[in-house]
């Protein structure tokens, strides 16, 4: 089942992050699907704020992945906008660490990405409004897709 939710602003997007994070658990991925400037990065922002990590979170568009460690769970940021479909920069490898993984662009890597994830897909409406679309894939993520939406 997929899950719909309008943000009217960024300070929306903000809490919706926010919100999510209050369901975060280990090992949790979160794949974040959109047009550039639709709001990936400010997502991220919120999850991380939520987290109480303090740095300024940028998109990691040329370094591919930041690690965020100085909140109450590691945050590894991931954009693989630039990744070559065969290039191994050991994706794989955060999925199975305590940490949650957010990763932009997701779609590039479908083939590399675990089978139980959340998807989220941000549409550009206007100005201001966004529309995500939560994809749900396994049962702890259909729990946090029920639990917040």
């Amino acid at each position: 089942m997929n899950y719909k939710f309008t943000s009217k602003s960024v300070e929306d997007t903000l809490t919706l992050a926010e919100n999510i994070e209050s369901e975060k658990f280990p090992g949790m991925v979160i794949c974040l699907n959109g047009d550039l400037g639709s709001g990936k990065t400010v997502f991220v922002k919120g999850f991380a704020a939520s987290l109480g990590i303090e740095d300024n979170i940028t998109s990691p568009t040329f370094t591919i992945i930041k690690e965020y460690i100085s909140g109450e769970m590691p945050l590894y940021h991931m954009d693989v906008y630039r990744i070559d479909d065969d290039e191994d920069f050991g994706v794989e490898d955060y999925f199975n660490r305590e940490g949650i993984c957010m990763i932009e662009w997701a779609e590039l890597i479908e083939d590399r990405l675990p089978s139980e994830r959340l998807d989220i897909n941000f549409k550009i409406i206007d100005e201001n409004t966004r529309i995500l679309v939560f994809v749900p894939h396994g049962e702890k993520y259909e729990e946090l897709c029920n639990a917040i939406l």
